[in-house]
This record gives structure tokens, sequence and C-alpha cells, in this order.
């Protein structure tokens, strides 16, 4: 049997607002089910404020979690049994053997909160379809006991 935890990495261009809320979304459904990271080609000096004000409604705290832009890393890529990208191009490594999938989202830089919101459900929706399929389905908005 094996008990390794599946990887998931979130990457976008500045890591600063999609790939940091597609992570959280990650830990607070999924928690140490899946070992989740986000990166980004290019990072940014600081978190998308408005990704902030979006995911604290949701009762999600970024920056309590630790959240800062980081950059991308070939051994993370290679360590992740899914990578994410989230509008990077092909700046992301291929490692035979990981699977991959291109999340077309608009970036929240400079958009007002209403479509920052809109970009967070979008996410929010597909991240629960990942984890459904990597470790089975939610209740609600709480993980699987």
């Amino acid at each position: 049997m094996n008990d390794r935890r599946p990887g998931v990495l979130f990457v976008c261009v500045h890591n600063a607002g999609r790939s940091q809320m597609a992570a959280a979304f990650v830990q607070h459904y999924a928690g140490d089910r899946i070992e989740v990271h986000s990166a980004g080609s290019a990072p940014g000096e600081a978190l998308n404020s408005g990704a902030v004000t979006v995911m604290a409604e949701r009762g999600i705290d970024l920056i309590a979690l630790g959240a800062t832009p980081k950059l991308l890393d070939v051994d993370r890529v290679g360590a992740s049994d899914v990578v994410i990208t989230m509008g990077c191009g092909d700046t992301c490594p291929i490692f035979p053997g990981t699977r991959y999938e291109d999340w077309v989202l608009d970036d929240p830089a400079g958009q007002d909160l209403a479509t920052i919101r809109r970009i967070r459900d979008e996410i929010d929706a597909r991240v629960r379809a990942l984890i459904a399929d990597l470790i089975g389905d939610l209740i609600g908005d709480q993980p699987v006991p």
C-alpha cells in the first residue's frame, strides 16, 4: 500500500493571486492529505491585496498561512504529482509521469473585488474537483474525515 500523499503545485506568473488562492483552498479542504505548494515564473514582491481580501471573506487568512510569492523551483515541479499552471505559458518544465493541467483564469492583478471574487469562486470549484479526483469527495465545504 502506498501511504504517500499526492503532491500538487500551482504555478502562475507572479504567485501573488491565483496560485496562492488555489493552494490555500487545497489546504483548507484537504488539510495534510495533499502536499500543496505554489510558485511563480516571475514572483511578485507581495500578495495581491484583493486576493487576500476575498479569501478572508471565506475565512481563509493568506497572511496567517504564511503565503508569500515564491520562485518556481524545478525540483518542486519534479516532486509533484499534479502541476496546475495558470497563465504562466511554457515556463514550467515538463517531467514524465507528472500530470499537467492549464487552468485558464483571469489574472486578479488590477481587478476590482467583484472580479476577484468571481476568479476566487472559479478556483474554488476547480480545487474541489481536483481534490475529489485525488483523494475522494468533500462534504459541503469541509474536508472528508
